[in-house]
């Protein structure tokens, strides 16, 4: 009986990690599947001890707890406990609330107001038959488990039908501590997808806690095993101090700082001050400018501001996520405190009137109180707001996307006055079609006849998939020419500097991989930077940070100069990442896994681990080591002052 709940709770558990996480099928975001036999056959066995464990361990306690009494309720409760306790820590885990409730109400919402309850209905239909199927599934193995357990399980616990259950937990714990210090050393797949799972994961925090001696964060069973286990000022990821003797994070040797540029302070816009276009498109790649599909160009609009004006590329992400990215570009900063200087403290600060049409909710992730958009904007639209016209019913902050065509009504409604153009605007776009699945049901097939659906994107339709990436990206560059016409027909375009960049690129399964933020590379971290105004230029590697001074020169009718200072990249935060990155040239990329030790310099796609490096390798990796340790202390430094 048990093994059956076991395995029905292991099942659910193993679909909705698949569905979300893609541990087996791979998919968007997804950079280490078990995908090859013997790394399944290790995941299933050390899921399957991690659960063993978790069971007979609740089933031992509430054996002890129920001894004198009749055998049986221990059992069902133990049926209800763990059943009912681990399905409502996977409701949580997994937000199923998202793919429900919402959902439905967003259905019901769009197909009502054509007065179809049945389209309604059918549009919601794979997350309420879940949801029924569930409940239905639940009721019944609930009433089966009373009626079974009550009937056939010995009446005592002193009875020898019982299972020396206290014997079976000790060695269930046993195996699953052995592997779980066993399987970082053999697979980083496999641990990644175990870590995604409630049972290991549960084992893995409290395994790693007994074992953290030092009581610093770090055991013998983390992703990062500690070192020195009994000294709490080493260990992984510590703050390095530098220049006193001592490696503290176990990377590079004491940290020797390394001068590097502070955030631009607080700045004024004095005397005429143009107007600032920004357009940010979601997950477009560098290698948008000259990119043609069957023949045709992806971003006509994008290439022809590009050659009337100027043209960086690449430009780098230096987190590849949309979060952080939007924070470094509005900053200027790599990890801007709330309250830090940004464009629209600074703008608004200069006298302009700013106004918000953003495809995304910019609370995602605290983007706009961090950069003071939501109470500096005059007019605020995003997502959120415009939640009721999203292209996907999922009410997930991360998937609501909004049609460019919505935020182009709202601008023109909003600028149909010419008086508005009297004072300084700022007008920041944020362009969200390019994102994952590439496609919604009003997007324009400029480039491809039938777009990849979200079911088929895998890597065996990848030629298919990429084709419908780059025609989501004409599909915004199609509504980009909307707004320049629209912009040049009221007389304001040449009163306007005009810039056009990405919050992060894209890896549409060149590697194996589908998405972004999960490797340093240049299609995952490189972007662009368009502008109509002319003489813009850069001779180094430059990093979305140093938007904000460009931007900043163009209003102030400067020529931007932009330093040759080496850009670091991350994968996570700054103080915590599991893989660090920096580009000092146009092309070169040399990175660091924290975590397993490669080291690689990527535009050479070459890898080796760091403690047998030699050479230029090893000189590029102990600079970045040190670009790194000294961003950190600079800053914690900031952030003190703050």
């Amino acid at each position: 009986m048990f093994l059956c709940l076991a395995s029905l709770l292991a099942a659910l558990e193993l679909a909705l990690a698949d569905r979300k996480y893609g541990l087996f099928t791979g998919g968007f975001g997804q950079s280490q599947a078990v995908d090859r036999l013997a790394e399944r056959a290790l995941f299933l066995v050390s899921y399957a001890a991690a659960m063993a464990m978790l069971v007979i361990t609740v089933w031992w306690i509430i054996i002890r707890i129920f001894r004198s009494r009749e055998s049986w309720p221990p059992l069902f409760f133990l049926t209800t406990i763990v059943g009912g306790a681990y399905i409502l820590l996977l409701a949580l885990t997994f937000q199923l609330h998202q793919y429900f409730s919402d959902t439905m109400s967003f259905a019901l919402m769009a197909n009502l107001g054509g007065g179809s309850l049945t389209d309604a209905l059918l549009f919601a239909s794979d997350e309420i038959v879940l949801a029924v199927v569930g409940l239905a599934l639940g009721l019944s193995a609930y009433i089966y488990a009373y009626r079974f357990l009550s009937r056939r399980f010995p009446k005592s616990c002193d009875d020898p039908a019982w299972p020396a259950c206290g014997r079976l937990a000790v060695a269930a714990f046993l195996l699953t501590l052995i592997l779980a210090i066993a399987v970082p050393m053999i697979s980083s797949d496999v641990k990644n997808s175990l870590n995604r799972t409630l049972a290991w994961g549960l084992f893995t925090t409290a395994a790693n806690r007994l074992t953290d001696f030092d009581n610093d964060g770090y055991g013998w069973v983390s992703d990062m095993p500690d070192r020195h286990p009994f000294n709490s000022t080493r260990y992984p990821l510590a703050m390095d101090v530098p220049g006193n003797g001592i490696d503290e994070d176990g990377y590079g040797g004491d940290l020797e700082l390394l001068p590097l540029p502070p955030q631009p302070p607080l700045t004024e816009i004095a005397g005429k001050r143009p107007h600032l276009i920004l357009i940010v498109m979601e997950s477009t790649r560098y290698d948008v400018i000259g990119k043609r599909i069957n023949g045709k160009t992806v971003a006509p609009n994008l290439e022809a501001i590009a050659r009337s004006g100027s043209l960086i590329s690449p430009v780098l992400s230096h987190v590849g996520f949309t979060t952080a990215s939007l924070k470094s570009l509005f900053s200027g900063s790599l990890q801007p405190a709330s309250g830090s200087p940004s464009l629209f403290r600074e703008l608004k600060a200069s006298g302009y009137e700013i106004s918000v049409f953003s495809g995304q909710p910019e609370g995602f992730g605290d983007i706009a109180e961090t950069v003071g958009m939501r109470e500096n904007a005059d007019l605020f639209l995003d997502g959120e707001k415009l939640k009721h016209l999203r292209a996907f019913s999922n009410g997930a902050q991360g998937s609501i996307l909004i049609d460019e065509k919505h935020l182009l009504d709202a601008f023109a409604e909003a600028y149909q006055v010419p008086a508005k153009w009297e004072k300084p605007q700022f007008l920041y776009f944020n362009f969200q079609s390019p994102h994952f699945p590439y496609y919604h049901k009003d997007m324009t097939l400029n480039l491809v006849d039938r777009p990849l659906p979200r079911s088929e994107i895998s890597a065996a339709n990848k030629e298919k998939l990429r084709e419908t990436y780059w025609n989501a990206v004409a599909y915004a560059d199609q509504r980009l020419g909307e707004l320049v016409v629209k912009l040049k027909r009221d007389g304001v375009w040449d009163d306007s500097v005009v810039i056009i960049t990405s919050d992060h690129g894209e890896d549409l399964f060149e590697d194996g991989f589908l998405g972004h933020g999960h490797n340093i590379n240049i299609r995952q971290n490189g972007i662009f930077l368009v502008t109509n105004r002319p003489g813009v230029s850069a001779n180094g590697a430059v990093g979305l940070s140093d938007l904000r001074a460009i931007i900043l020169s163009l209003l102030k009718g400067e020529k931007p100069v932009i330093p040759a200072n080496p850009v670091l990249m991350t994968v996570g935060d700054l103080d915590s990442p599991t893989q660090i990155g920096i580009s000092e040239g146009t092309s070169d990329i040399t990175s660091l896994r924290l975590d397993t030790g490669e080291a690689c310099m990527v535009e050479q796609n070459h890898c080796a681990h760091a403690d047998h490096l030699s050479g230029t390798f090893r000189h590029r990796v102990e600079r970045l080591i040190r670009i790194w340790g000294s961003a950190r202390w600079q800053n914690r430094a900031e952030r003190k002052r703050d």
